[in-house]
């Protein structure tokens, strides 16, 4: 079969890669070795993981917060086999919403393992592909830890902990990262006691120190239990003892009997089996393929995406590169602001950031000017109940250019956006503060840290 352009991978960037090209007019095909298309995101990462946040915080809500908003419930108890229904009926959805995608766009897919015979050809098992262009998108898979005995199921990852047919009494989570807070949290609302041993001296590293700092404090107060700076050495399932059916080992640390262990120390790029030697591409020391700024490997022709080049494991990052990537191949221009693309934290409060945080800056000698605000002096944040965490902006110190936006608090994950759209238009922190929020909103958090840019804030 002959194509313009053949794309390895249906996940977010691969998926909106082939529907781009479609409809710009080339002939695609799209090669996803599993039978559902939308890759680990919308199977087995941010979609399912979403749902369950949003369930076991509805649970958490009528067992405890009602109350305060005076609506009184009887008693709460949990469904869990219902509750992963639905998870599993949005991701459902959404798969096939990528299906019905492909078929109004005309974007041929072939089920199987795409490998890279030359810079011409693809095979799918016994189907080959010959195409003018090739796109890698094939995501990024767990990483493993040595010590740690594997099992996907007592001792798992993410996959796995997106389907405990019970709630853990006691679930460890190795690492302190995005994911393992995440499903930390839902296990934690179900009524599991969650340990978590994080290797760095902070949770959540390379987010803004001191989001990071008021994150952990109110996890803390939350129920999580926190061990930083520890090194994992070990998991291994053990017969059954008083504590559980699973022992952690950690250096300068007693062991850790636990019901089930979360493993989420990362993700590396997913590779094997592409055919890379047979064109001469060759990896970094990450295991990530080295791009130029148009996504073009050493093989011009080749492009790569998403979580197998540099830069964060986003599925948004992957998109926009995918398309981006798309527009490059048919008309040579496509740019993409790497400064400009926000990452979120689901907890509740949610987190989020977007352009450089203050240590970044600080290292960088970049003179600036920060401006905060908090939650608690919002008008719908205390109508909502919910006023925990700030806002805070950092701006040029000379020309007040937005350099970066960091909150944490209520639906951070949707205020963070106003930002990202202000550090891509070049927007100034006085922009911003100039520019109309309705009231009452959390948005008006924003702007008044604008205007804490400045010491000019009205109403703190």
């Amino acid at each position: 079969m002959n194509h313009d352009l053949v794309v390895i991978g249906a996940g977010p960037g691969g998926y909106i890669a082939a529907i781009r090209a479609a409809q710009l007019g080339m002939n695609v095909a799209c090669i996803e070795k599993e039978k559902d298309l939308g890759g680990t995101c919308l199977r087995v990462g941010c979609i399912p993981s979403k749902a369950l946040l949003e369930s076991s915080e509805r649970f958490e809500a009528a067992s405890h917060d009602l109350k305060k908003h005076g609506v009184k419930v009887g008693s709460v108890e949990l469904d869990l086999p219902t509750m992963m229904k639905r998870k599993d009926a949005s991701v459902t959805a959404l798969t096939k919403g990528v299906e019905g995608l492909f078929k109004k766009n005309g974007v041929t897919r072939y089920e199987g393992s795409g490998t890279i015979r030359d810079a011409n050809t693809v095979a799918v098992g016994d189907t080959v592909l010959t195409c003018k262009h090739i796109i890698i998108a094939t995501g990024s898979v767990p990483s493993m830890l040595p010590g740690v005995e594997f099992d996907g199921d007592l001792i798992g990852d993410s996959t796995t902990a997106l389907s405990y047919e019970k709630v853990p009494g006691h679930l460890v989570v190795i690492g302190g990262g995005v994911i393992g807070l995440e499903l930390g949290s839902v296990w934690l609302r179900l009524g599991s006691k969650v340990t978590v041993l994080e290797y760095m001296d902070q949770i959540l590293y390379g987010m803004d120190e001191e989001l990071c700092k008021e994150a952990l404090k109110i996890f803390k107060k939350q129920g999580f239990e926190f061990h930083l700076g520890a090194k994992v050495t070990g998991a291994r399932t053990s017969p059954a003892r008083k504590g559980g059916r699973c022992l952690v080992s950690a250096e300068g640390m007693d062991d850790i009997a636990c019901d089930r262990v979360l493993l989420s120390v990362g993700r590396k790029p997913h590779i094997e089996g592409l055919g890379l030697e047979n064109v001469g591409i060759a990896t970094n020391k990450r295991g990530r393929i080295p791009v130029n700024a148009h996504w073009q490997t050493s093989v011009p022709n080749i492009f790569a995406i998403g979580d197998v080049i540099e830069g964060p494991m986003l599925a948004h990052k992957a998109e926009e590169e995918g398309a981006a990537c798309a527009e490059f191949i048919h008309g040579g221009h496509a740019h993409i602001n790497y400064d400009a693309i926000p990452g979120v934290v689901y907890t509740h409060p949610e987190i989020a950031g977007v352009g450089k945080t203050e240590q970044q800056l600080r290292e960088a000698g970049v003179p600036f000017k920060a401006g905060k605000f908090s939650f608690m002096a919002n008008g719908r944040a205390r109508a909502l109940g919910d006023t925990t965490g700030f806002v805070k902006l950092l701006a040029h110190a000379e020309t007040d250019r937005l350099l970066g936006a960091h909150i944490i608090g209520p639906r951070a994950g949707d205020l963070i956006a106003e930002c990202a759209v202000a550090i891509e238009f070049g927007a100034s922190a006085e922009d911003i503060a100039r520019s109309s929020h309705a009231h009452p909103t959390l948005a008006e958090c924003v702007k008044e840290a604008a205007l804490a840019v400045h010491g000019r804030t009205l109403n703190s």
